[in-house]
């Protein structure tokens, strides 16, 4: 919850050739086979190649013998990470067919990758970039940098500065960043890059994106496969925003017979637009149901009718009369006689480009969804559900958002729904826990008999009792059954649990960390700084101004906090200012949030904890990388010890090593 950053490595010539997605995959690698020395020894690799997951199949004797002569010349006992490193990199560079690369797919980018060069899609480039152009056209400070040309690598350069990338984020998520706490100005600094790419990539998790596999130098070095993946997902998150119950209501006219509108409140968006997009084919009298944004749309046949039915004046059948590119040229000319030729080319409706295929219905949804339905009948049952349904929405907002953040394969779209089956409390579990999962006793979903969900649950209560959460007269059954209230107290402990683990490893000796430590940390930090402002409990209602956590930050980072721009905080508007503020500086040091302004407004204890446990968090492990980074690199310890008497100190950012 402390940043982001990557694996040391003190030949820089060997690191300039892998990224740190490549070195943080290669380091688990590593840590399969190595021994207690820390080395992986010539036995070790010849029983342990069939655990590592870039070699297709094993080594022989005479290849083990081969690469210990080259890579431990020295016979010092084995190999060390960065020989281990370099005899990865000496296998891709002589092309054994035995070594494959390390990349999974990506939900919203899909690679074409080797170890070392990776592809992107020219496409969704130039889609991206046109999204960009067209939303970010009025944007004063991106004035000198837009429009941009998609033909070349323009993009990459600009986001270099993470400015582009956090205004995106506030027109998907609008007012998620507090454009204040972003350093603007023509000539950034290292530190001020890297704290613009730390609030970038702490509000992208806070929205839903996936950024498990990005770093600050990820988007300082312009890394085209990964900056391209990311704007997709804010891009993603923007388009759907609308395609939900709440904000397009009209969406109850979708329903069946056979339906109730609480189903509708739970549907993911993506579904949601499939199950809008057939409601209409249906009446076009569609035999076909469209199940994906891919192969089911890529004749061009759907489309067709779809734009007909929702605007018959302008858009005809005549492409059904046409195939291939020559259907998909002339059903796009159509849509964009209606403003909705977005996103698509031809050649991506035939090649059936699922993101561009996505972005394309979201965006005709947005136009024009055709509904027309007369929600009076329904407006007191609805409004009753949305109701009930926003009384836990900040919490479960909360928890959702860092439960997609932990970089587990289940993604959450709706937390109550998703969770009854046990399946990804369990993926949680064992992600705070690792190997506290029997998973030869885990159903994995789809799971239709319900004694196999309760079995996950079941095991899901037993491990969160090892793990001393109070689970008292809790069974597996309650989960199951969708208990809000038992589920967001289970989910706030597991959220308190891994915070609180972090941070024994950080604290000196490894002791337990309390509520109270944190507490008295947080006021002792303060008191330090030479600020008066006291916390008294994490329901201290004088928390509501937010000049503590304010102080808090300055005091564990002075230069972060620009206290022109802090008021007093006697106002309804002036609370509000300073919480957005401070949750945008706290997510700009590197504390990973997921509290919302109106949390610290109205001093809700378990998000304030959240808040203090964060900064804390930082503060220990930022400590802890600069010891790290300095016991690896000699001369560093002996750079941070003379500016430490000199009262400088060394900027931790300095030092790739940080807590993901």
């Amino acid at each position: 919850m402390a940043g982001f950053g990557g694996v040391v490595v003190s030949d820089p010539s060997l690191a300039s050739q892998l990224t740190q997605k490549e070195l943080r995959y290669l380091k688990t690698q590593f840590d399969l086979l190595k021994d207690d020395s820390g080395r992986i020894t010539a036995a070790g690799l010849e029983h342990g190649t069939s655990k590592l997951g870039f070699f297709q199949q094993a080594l022989t004797q005479e290849e083990i013998v081969g690469i210990m002569k080259q890579h431990d010349p020295g016979f010092t006992g084995g190999l060390d990470f960065e020989s281990f490193l370099q005899m990865y990199l000496h296998l891709q560079k002589i092309g054994s067919p035995k070594v494959i690369g390390p990349h999974r797919t990506s939900a919203f980018l899909k690679d074409a990758t080797t170890m070392l060069i990776h592809t992107i899609s020219d496409s969704e480039k130039k889609a991206y970039v046109d999204h960009i152009n067209s939303y970010l056209a009025d944007d004063s400070v991106l004035d000198p940098v837009l429009p941009i040309d998609a033909s070349g690598g323009d993009l990459f350069e600009i986001v270099k500065d993470g400015i582009l990338l956090c205004k995106l984020i506030n027109v998907a998520a609008p007012g998620t960043i507090d454009e204040r706490a972003l350093n603007i100005k023509s000539r950034l600094n290292p530190w001020e890059r890297v704290e613009n790419h730390k609030l970038c990539l702490n509000s992208a998790k806070a929205v839903g994106c996936s950024v498990v596999n990005i770093g600050t130098e990820d988007l300082a070095e312009g890394r085209p496969h990964l900056v391209l993946g990311l704007i997709s997902q804010i891009v993603k998150i923007q388009l759907l925003s609308v395609v939900n119950l709440k904000q397009t209501p009209e969406l109850v006219e979708v329903l069946n017979d056979s339906e109730e509108v609480e189903e509708l409140l739970h549907l993911p968006a993506e579904k949601m637009l499939l199950k809008w997009m057939n409601f209409h084919l249906k009446k076009c009298g569609y035999k076909k149901e469209v199940t994906n944004f891919s192969s089911d749309v890529k004749d061009g046949e759907a489309y067709t009718l779809l734009l007909h039915a929702l605007a018959p004046e302008s858009c005809s059948l005549a492409p059904l009369e046409k195939d291939g590119l020559e259907r998909a040229a002339l059903l796009l000319s159509q849509a964009e006689k209606i403003n909705c030729k977005k996103y698509l080319s031809p050649k991506d409706v035939v090649d059936g480009s699922a993101n561009l295929n996505l972005a394309f219905i979201a965006h005709l949804f947005h136009e024009r969804n055709g509904l027309t339905l007369d929600t009076s009948k329904v407006a007191v049952t609805f409004a009753e559900m949305i109701q009930d349904d926003e009384q836990d929405t900040r919490e479960e907002r909360a928890f959702r958002m860092w439960i997609n953040s932990l970089g587990m394969d289940t993604y959450l779209h709706h937390l109550f729904e998703d969770v009854r089956d046990g399946w990804v409390l369990l993926e949680v579990l064992d992600k705070l826990n690792p190997g506290c999962v029997n998973w030869k006793h885990a159903n994995r979903p789809p799971i239709k008999m319900p004694f196999k969900k309760v079995e996950n649950c079941n095991q899901v209560v037993d491990i969160g009792k090892g793990m001393k959460l109070s689970l008292v007269n809790v069974a597996g059954n309650d989960i199951v059954q969708g208990n809000k209230k038992l589920i967001l107290a289970f989910l706030w402990q597991l959220m308190r649990y891994s915070m609180l683990h972090v941070l024994k490893k950080l604290r000196l000796h490894g002791k337990e960390v309390s509520d109270a430590d944190i507490l008295q940390w947080t006021n002792e930090k303060v008191k330090r700084a030479g600020r008066e402002s006291r916390m008294e409990s994490f329901k201290d209602k004088s928390l509501a101004n937010g000049i503590f956590f304010l102080d808090l930050l300055a005091a564990v980072e002075p230069r972060v906090v620009n206290w022109n721009l802090v008021t007093k905080g006697e106002t309804d508007e002036d609370r509000k200012q300073n919480a957005n503020y401070i949750i945008s500086v706290a997510r700009k040091l590197g504390c990973s949030i997921f509290l919302l302004w109106d949390d610290i407004v109205e001093v809700r204890p378990k998000m304030i904890l959240t808040l203090a446990a964060s900064i804390m968090l930082w503060d220990f492990s930022s400590k802890s990388n600069k010891a790290t980074a300095a016991s690896a690199v000699p001369e560093l310890g002996k750079k941070e010890e003379a500016n430490g008497a000199n009262g400088k100190g060394v900027n931790w950012w300095c030092f790739h090593y940080t807590t993901r």
